[in-house]
C-alpha cells in the first residue's frame, strides 16, 4: 500500500506561523502555533490542554499527565515519552516520526488519521482505545495492549508486532498483511475483521488451533 512518506518541518503546512515555546505546560493550557524545541518536561501536568497546529522536535516527556488533552494537527520528530499518562486524549490528523512511546498509558483515547513513522512503542496501553485512519509505518510494538479496543481501517506496512494483546478488541478492515512480524500474545479469537496473508495464517495457525480448542496431534 502507498503511505504517505515523513514530512519535514519546514513542509508544515503551519510552518511559517510557528513560534519557539519558552514557558512550561500547564494544566489546560491552550498551545497554538508553537515549536516544542529540545526540551525536556518532568511530571508536567497538561491534562485537559489543547495542541492545535504545533510541532514538537527533540522533546522528551518524563511521566507527567496529559489526560483528555487533544493534539490537532500535531507534528512531533524525535520524541520520547517515558511513563507519560495519555489516556483519554484525542489525536487528529496528526504525524509522529521516530518518537519513542514507553510505558505510556494511551488507554481510552481516540486517533483519527494518525501517522506515527518508525516509531517504538514499549509496553504501551492502547486499552479501549478507538483508533479509524490510523497507520503504522516501520514501527516496533513491543508488548503493546490493544485489550477492548476498536480499530477501524488501520495498518502496520513494514511494522513489528511483538506480544500484542487484542483480548475483546473489535476490529474492521484492519490490514496485517504488510506487517513483517506478527507475534500475538491473546486475543486471536478477536482478529475477526482483520485481513492477514498465507504466511501469516501459517505463523498463528498454533494459536487458532488453541483458542478452538483442536487437539493436533501426527501420529
Amino acid at each position: 500500500m502507498r503511505t504517505r512518506a515523513p514530512r519535514d518541518l519546514a513542509t508544515l503546512p503551519f510552518a511559517h506561523r510557528l513560534n519557539p515555546f519558552t514557558g512550561e505546560i500547564e494544566r489546560s493550557g491552550t498551545y497554538e502555533w508553537l515549536h516544542f524545541e529540545g526540551r525536556t518536561f518532568d511530571d508536567a501536568e497538561g491534562s485537559s490542554s489543547l495542541f492545535s497546529e504545533s510541532a514538537f522536535s527533540s522533546v522528551t516527556f518524563n511521566r507527567g499527565r496529559f489526560r483528555r488533552s487533544r493534539f490537532d494537527d500535531v507534528w512531533l520528530h524525535t520524541v520520547r515519552m517515558v511513563g507519560t499518562n495519555l489516556a483519554e486524549t484525542t489525536w487528529l490528523d496528526s504525524e509522529c516520526t521516530a518518537s519513542i512511546f514507553a510505558g505510556a498509558e494511551v488507554h481510552g483515547a481516540e486517533m483519527r488519521r494518525t501517522v506515527f513513522h518508525q516509531c517504538k512503542f514499549d509496553s504501551a496501553n492502547l486499552r479501549a482505545a478507538t483508533l479509524k485512519d490510523v497507520t503504522f509505518v516501520d514501527c516496533l510494538l513491543r508488548d503493546v495492549d490493544f485489550s477492548g479496543a476498536t480499530l477501524n481501517g488501520v495498518c502496520f506496512p513494514g511494522s513489528t508486532l511483538d506480544g500484542a494483546r487484542f483480548d475483546k478488541a473489535t476490529l474492521t478492515a484492519v490490514d496485517l498483511r504488510e506487517a513483517t512480524t506478527l507475534r500475538i500474545a491473546s486475543g486471536t479469537g478477536s482478529l475477526s475483521g482483520a485481513t492477514i496473508s498465507t504466511t501469516q495464517l501459517f505463523d498463528l495457525a498454533p494459536l487458532l488451533a488453541q483458542h478452538v480448542g483442536f487437539t493436533v496431534k501426527d501420529d
